[in-house]
């Protein structure tokens, strides 16, 4: 089997993942170019284990392992996209850099407490 074309597919398809993951704003975008790219690691895995001759198949079993764990990824990442589209009406992963000062409901911050003023005693003794 030659090697050259299944490992030339999946770099061009980790490069237009790295491509789509990097120049995308959508978050349903981001993840599907993450799922590009591990799919393209799967290809990877799977063609070395058939250049390799592995009796045991470990390529293939990681591949399963990898699948699985993409799809529970895919779950948890469109549950959180969906909940970011709910409460702040947008799906655009620049909007949702400000869920660590905001806070996951997209509530306001409270604005910081004024310092007291200073009394008129205070203004005489400090002259």
């Amino acid at each position: 089997m030659h090697a050259v074309y299944p490992l030339t597919l999946a770099a061009l398809l980790f490069a237009v993942g790295v491509y789509g993951l990097l120049a995308r704003r959508n978050a349903v975008a981001v993840l599907m170019a993450v799922e590009l790219m591990l799919n393209a690691v799967n290809l990877n895995l799977v063609t070395f284990s058939a250049l390799l001759r592995d009796q045991f198949g470990m390529g293939q079993v990681f591949t399963i392992f990898l699948i699985t764990v993409a799809a529970a990824e895919i779950g948890l990442g469109l549950a959180i996209v969906l909940m970011l589209y709910r409460n702040r009406g947008s799906a655009a992963v620049d909007e949702a850099r400000e869920l660590g000062e905001d806070g996951a409901l997209g509530l306001k911050r409270l604005p910081a407490p004024a310092p007291p003023a200073d009394s008129e005693t205070d203004k005489a003794v400090a002259s």
